[in-house]
């Protein structure tokens, strides 16, 4: 039997519809997760050094928050300039997010985030064109660069409470639950934003559920490698030599 080729250019970009419906998949899975933990999990170290289990799970409750509610919005934005000092902004805005839900215990963690999820879903699909279109400053790789809000809506923060349900499942040696429709589409979204970062032709052959194979079409540069551990290499979790060199946001 043939292996199923993609090209890269073949994979469509996400539209808000499609964006809703994962970011919708990726809070409820989230929230399976912690349901799954034991009591010592939520204070295991994860590979966001400052974190453990509980602190990046009030950081996903922040971010669903803070887009939720424009008045909490309005809070973590001004908190975090004081907060990032001259440190990165994102650096801020995460730990006032920490800090805010330092008191809450895992039960009430949970219980936040399993109401949080439908709201904070549709409160990002709902944002109206007009913002989607207004930029942001981001740091990448060194580099600034400039983000529509609509990609920080629909892919970015989709991207992170994925990227974190990975943490979490290495933190506490649990196995991470993975689906070709849904884990698959959003490695698929990496895949095509990498290869549009970096240029250059490349084969990549993802294993597990969510991988696939991926090519420019021209020869170049040829990758076998497990999806996850693809995905974490670009995030910085893992060194990555040649095109894997090449970061991508989460």
């Amino acid at each position: 039997m043939m292996e199923a080729i993609t090209p890269v250019d073949a994979v469509p970009a996400l539209d808000r519809e499609e964006a809703a419906r994962l970011s919708r998949v990726e809070y409820e899975r989230f929230a399976d997760q912690l349901r799954s933990l034991a009591v010592g999990d939520w204070t295991k170290r994860t590979e966001c050094p400052a974190w453990d289990v509980r602190a990046m799970a009030a950081h996903v409750l922040g971010m669903m928050e803070g887009f939720s509610s424009l008045r909490e919005f309005v809070h973590q934005m001004s908190s975090a300039k004081k907060a990032a000092g001259d440190g990165p902004f994102i650096d801020g805005l995460t730990a006032v997010q920490v800090r805010d839900r330092s008191d809450l215990s895992p039960p009430l963690l949970l219980e936040r985030i399993v109401g949080m999820g439908p709201r904070a879903s549709r409160s990002r699909r709902n944002v109206p064109g007009p913002l989607r279109r207004i930029t942001m400053k981001q740091e990448v790789g060194g580099v600034e660069e400039k983000w529509r809000f609509g990609y920080l809506l629909d892919v970015i923060l989709t991207r992170d409470c994925w990227m974190h349900r990975i943490d979490i499942a290495r933190a506490t040696d649990r196995e991470f639950h993975a689906t070709p429709d849904h884990d698959g589409r959003i490695v698929a979204d990496v895949v095509a934003e990498w290869g549009r970062r970096h240029g250059a032709p490349f084969t990549l052959r993802l294993s597990g559920p969510a991988g696939g194979v991926f090519t420019t079409g021209t020869v170049g540069e040829e990758i076998e490698i497990d999806a996850i551990e693809f995905c974490r290499t670009l995030s910085g979790r893992a060194r990555g030599a040649g095109l894997l060199g090449q970061e991508v946001p989460f």
